[in-house]
């Protein structure tokens, strides 16, 4: 039971420090509208969106004026469209896009994710030709959002789709070269992903969800970053569990926003990612909450470690909140998405190999970093590989959103806007993995994969 001191800390968190709920995802089964007919299965996918998320953005605004509580975005995620539109005799792929988008449109959300596939373990041909399509799809469409799952724990990694998509990262970035390759920002990579993923641009529908569920997105660094200046020079313990205490506040104000759409729409309540999302604004920054412990600048040494403890901290006290917590559920790290991580990355002190380091302890993994418009197919293929392996070898989600941006070099800066933010571009090796990347095959599982 909340009592009045509860509701004031929850409206001085929503007032004052960044508190929101940073998105409504509504998750829609696609495997009923496969057809032979191209044209027909990308109506019948307009059609069912419209359909099921018909009163989602309309709901989001009603909860957000009578509760006081900031909904930032309102999203949908779809079956993995390889899946879908496997059973298609013929046709372009890229209607299939076109017509999530549309449907987006007509639904007032901000995006729509699941032009996906799920190779793990080998290609099937829709799979193919799904990812073959992704350049073109995300340089037509402004909604859609892509992935790619190369890797599992128990499956290993698809190196010859790790290959692949290095050069569909860089046709994406050609495509989109006059928003500064923005098509990459709407596609992702990755190793164990999870089937509930409320955010983006990483978020589909997984084949063990139900027909249409709604799963929500909370934040609050600065929530977090506040709670953290009131116990400044104490011990770690006292850091960790004031963290426990900030999520577990947190998580309970998205299981009320979680509870209430759910409800009111009819829709089964699936999960609560409770994961610290930053934004650009001032205040609402991962980076800030490390520093805030201790570090002069995010990046330097002791900051993996400090990233854990948040991790952890913020996963034990989401827990005790909700039943049902899932998604990515941590810290992410987007490098253009969070001022702190921004401001350390242009003072040289955040690298791309510290970031990879970070990411064995923190969500998801390497996140919105741009790297020069002139890094080969072959570099980011390897840069995938290597995050990859880390989730692979730590049965975790890891996942590689890189923008190499057409005609920049380190040093500048890309701009993205909203949400997205700006990216300085950030250095890489010179030196070649091509023949690395040219074996092709399958990294074998790991001894953990044999776990039943």
């Amino acid at each position: 039971m909340l009592n009045i001191s509860d509701i004031m800390k929850t409206l001085d968190m929503i007032d004052h420090q960044h508190l929101d709920i940073r998105t409504i995802t509504m998750g829609i089964s696609l495997r009923d509208c496969a057809h032979p007919d191209m044209s027909v299965c990308a109506r019948k996918i307009y059609d069912k969106i419209c359909h099921c998320a018909e009163h989602l953005v309309e709901t989001g605004c009603t909860i957000e004026n009578e509760y006081g509580i900031p909904i930032v975005n309102k999203r949908i995620s779809v079956t993995p469209a390889a899946l879908v539109a496997e059973s298609c005799e013929g046709g372009d792929y890229v209607l299939i896009a076109r017509s999530m988008d549309n449907a987006a449109r007509q639904c007032g959300v901000n995006f729509i994710g699941g032009y996906s596939a799920l190779v793990h373990k080998g290609f099937t041909n829709g799979d193919r030709r799904l990812i073959e399509s992704i350049p073109e799809a995300l340089a037509e469409t402004e909604l859609v959002c892509s992935s790619v799952n190369i890797a599992t724990t128990k499956a290993g990694i698809n190196m010859d789709a790790v290959a692949l998509m290095g050069k569909i990262i860089k046709q994406t970035a050609e495509l989109t070269a006059d928003s500064g390759g923005l098509g990459c920002a709407k596609l992702v990579v990755f190793a164990n992903a999870v089937e509930d993923n409320p955010f983006m641009a990483g978020a589909f529908h997984g084949i063990g969800e139900p027909e249409c569920v709604i799963n929500v997105g909370v934040s609050g660094p600065g929530v977090v970053h506040s709670a953290l200046k009131s116990v400044k020079g104490q011990s770690f313990d006292v850091v960790a569990e004031t963290v426990k205490r900030t999520a577990f506040r947190i998580t309970r104000m998205g299981q009320l926003v979680a509870q209430e759409a759910s409800q009111r729409l009819g829709v089964p309540f699936g999960v609560v990612d409770l994961s610290l999302a930053p934004t650009p604004a001032v205040g609402d920054s991962v980076a800030r909450i490390l520093e805030e412990m201790g570090l002069e600048v995010c990046g330097t040494h002791g900051t993996t470690a400090a990233l854990a403890l948040l991790n952890d901290a913020v996963k034990k006290g989401g827990i005790m909140a909700s039943s049902h917590v899932g998604g990515l559920s941590g810290a992410f790290i987007p490098v253009s998405e969070d001022e702190g991580m921004i401001a350390a990355a242009r003072r040289g002190t955040l690298t791309l190999e510290k970031l990879e380091a970070m990411t064995c302890v923190c969500s998801v993994g390497l996140d919105m970093i741009a790297v020069p418009g002139d890094t080969s197919a072959d570099t980011i293929s390897a840069i995938i590989a290597d995050e990859a392996a880390i989730g692979v070898v730590n049965s975790k989600t890891t996942a590689v959103r890189i923008i190499p941006a057409p005609g920049k070099t380190v040093g500048d800066n890309v701009e993205f806007g909203g949400l997205l933010g700006n990216a300085p571009v950030m250095p890489v090796h010179p030196e070649s993995s091509a023949g690395f990347i040219a074996r092709g095959g399958r990294i074998p599982a790991p001894m953990q994969s044999l776990k039943n």
